[in-house]
């Protein structure tokens, strides 16, 4: 066995957040920021793992080759989460473990973005042992899969769930505004399983048929826009029916009602990132946001693999 590197994209739901659960046609963008994997055997009884994030070390531990028993780590929160993540690729595939390894991941994001450090560590993983990454989510995390999707997508995609089956699909999204829109970190990072989970409990299907098909209708219509001001009434639009579905109030009506232009919440509602398309030049939207004490503001065309 000879030293193996794998690579994942991380994601942005454009569309479809939630009710992508249920079955709603979603708009995903792999973005160029994600993460590596690099195995290398070594002679030793164990499996080390060392993991980076942009600002140094993150996390190390280290595991009975066999058993994936812990023998050591600097955090026991995260290697428990990576235990149950180990033990699930070897419920799979036990005889990957047979070798000793030492595992190198290196996170291209801080992990409080959002933009997939579990996603991008599932698709790599799965990669290397040579299962199923959607299996291995079930197994774990859960949720729709669209992050999977855009682990390994080279351009834009639409993702549905129909019947128990996963379409992917190539999405000619490509907006000739693009110079127009913009990725602002929140601040707060949400618990996508959490969020699914909560979702799931308290959502009706029946009851909110209308906005699913319609967040479905604007999610396939986004890509064909070529006009600003009606991409950002799509957003509104899109916002406002989630809105109803989640009972809550849309990001911009709860903070943003000063800014020209739309902003809406990326994934889960309260956290990760949002996009905010106005005709605002750049250095007057980041001027915007920092005095909100938003200082991550990320141009278009620096973040997301174009079609």
């Amino acid at each position: 066995m000879t030293r193996q590197q794998f690579h994942a994209n991380g994601k942005l739901l454009l569309s479809g957040e939630y009710l992508v659960l249920h079955g709603a046609l979603a708009l995903a963008l792999p973005t160029k920021l994600g993460q590596t994997l690099t195995v290398d055997p070594t002679p030793a009884t164990t499996l080390r793992w060392e993991a980076y994030q942009p600002e140094g070390p993150w996390f190390s531990a280290e595991y009975d080759k066999n058993t994936l028993e812990l023998k050591r780590c600097d955090n026991p929160a995260k290697a428990e989460t990576l235990t149950h993540i180990l033990k699930a690729v070897q419920q799979r595939r036990p005889q990957v473990f047979q070798q000793a390894c030492r595992f190198e991941t290196h996170l291209q994001f801080h992990p409080d973005w959002g933009l997939g450090s579990s996603s991008t560590l599932l698709a790599n993983l799965a990669h290397w042992a040579g299962i199923d990454p959607y299996q291995l989510l079930n197994d774990t995390f859960g949720g729709s899969g669209y992050d999977i999707a855009c682990a390994t997508a080279n351009t834009p995609i639409f993702y549905q769930l129909q019947q128990g089956q996963r379409m992917v699909e190539q999405a000619d999204f490509n907006p000739p505004f693009k110079e127009n829109l913009f990725f602002v970190y929140s601040g707060h990072k949400q618990s996508s399983s959490k969020e699914v989970r909560l979702f799931n409990e308290s959502f009706c299907k029946d009851e909110h048929l209308d906005e699913l098909n319609y967040v479905s209708e604007i999610g396939r219509k986004l890509p064909e826009l070529t006009d600003l001001r009606e991409f950002m009434r799509c957003l509104d639009a899109h916002e406002a029916a989630l809105s109803r579905c989640l009972r809550r109030f849309p990001v911009q009506l709860l903070f943003f009602l000063d800014f020209e232009g739309s902003v809406k919440s990326l994934g889960a509602w309260g956290g990760d990132f949002l996009l905010a398309a106005t005709e605002w030049p750049y250095e007057k939207v980041k001027d915007y946001f920092q005095q909100k004490g938003l200082n991550t503001v990320l141009k278009y065309q620096d973040i997301i693999i174009e079609s």
